[in-house]
């Protein structure tokens, strides 16, 4: 925008707004009336064209606190007549008017000093932002989400892998703009899945098992996020707490592929009766020497 055309000009009377309205509020007024005038919403008429261009000019200095104080202080200054054509000045140019206050100086180079140089090239549409929330296994595989915006409805897809809290960038699908629309980013929340949790590529998962699978060995199934069984082989003596890995049964991201970690959790039963507690305890007397010998020093090691 020209020098002289800016300070001739009500930029708060273009936008709509007043010179006391708050930063939102002119944002929120600009965001309307951009939606409203956007090239492809008037489909080619020239007046509202224009008009869009003097919007968008108009929020580009009120939407900047330096810019718009600048201008704030040469309307001020214009409209008192200390600016050359201003209109209480009747054309005059001496004593105590604007070329007094700033040393002789054209306004011309005065605006182009405060304002970068001359016309501004047509800036970028705001960059918004949304959420979307998508299920543990489409964050896993990938999946294709709708995303429910103020202008329309598009479908985006997203990529396997992706993690919670992950920010996903649409390009050109954010606010218009005259030199184009910015971006929109999406944040993605992932929901948790009832059986497995993530670690970078890594699936986890905890396995039940009872006490005699964990004492004598034994091969479990065990399913995978694909829906695929794999079987995984319990030594005989498996500790609680002890973690198998399944390799290449994790998530691929980035041409890697994690393994499926699998944390053993031996089940003690609540209650016991007939020929298992009776079994139970004959294995109890056979093993009381082994029993004792597990804590033999306990007592002595918490003196220490």
């Amino acid at each position: 925008m020209a020098a002289k055309d800016l300070y001739e000009k009500d930029l708060y009377t273009i936008l709509g707004v007043k010179k006391s309205d708050t930063d939102a509020t002119i944002k929120k007024q600009y965001r309307k009336l951009s939606k409203e005038l956007h090239p492809d919403a008037t489909k080619g008429d020239k007046k509202l064209e224009e008009r869009f261009k003097e919007v968008s000019e108009a929020y580009e200095v009120l939407s900047d606190p330096k810019k718009k104080a600048e201008y704030n202080e040469m309307r001020d200054l214009y409209k008192s007549g200390g600016m050359r054509g201003g209109p209480q000045s009747g054309g005059f140019q001496g004593a105590g008017g604007y070329q007094d206050i700033f040393g002789g100086g054209d306004p011309q180079d005065i605006f182009s000093t405060l304002f970068g140089g001359g016309r501004r090239g047509p800036s970028k549409g705001a960059d918004l932002q949304t959420e979307a929330t998508i299920s543990f296994r489409d964050s896993i595989f990938g999946s294709e989400i709708n995303l429910r915006l103020e202008r329309e409805t598009i479908t985006t897809r997203v990529p396997a892998g992706v993690k919670d809290g992950s920010k996903i960038k649409l390009k050109g699908r954010g606010a218009p703009g005259q030199a184009g629309p910015g971006d929109l980013f999406v944040i993605i929340h992932v929901t948790k899945h009832p059986v497995f949790t993530r670690d970078e590529e890594n699936l986890l998962m905890t396995l039940p098992v009872t006490f005699a699978e964990a004492a004598l060995g034994a091969d479990i199934a065990v399913p995978t996020l694909d829906g695929e069984e794999v079987k995984v082989r319990l030594a005989p003596g498996t500790a609680n707490g002890k973690i198998l890995r399944v390799k290449g049964r994790g998530i691929t991201r980035n041409h890697k592929t994690g393994d499926l970690l699998i944390t053993i959790d031996v089940v003690v039963p609540q209650r016991v009766d007939g020929k298992a507690k009776k079994a139970l305890e004959d294995f109890a007397e056979i093993m009381k020497d082994d029993d004792a010998l597990l804590r033999a020093d306990l007592a002595q090691r918490a003196r220490a």
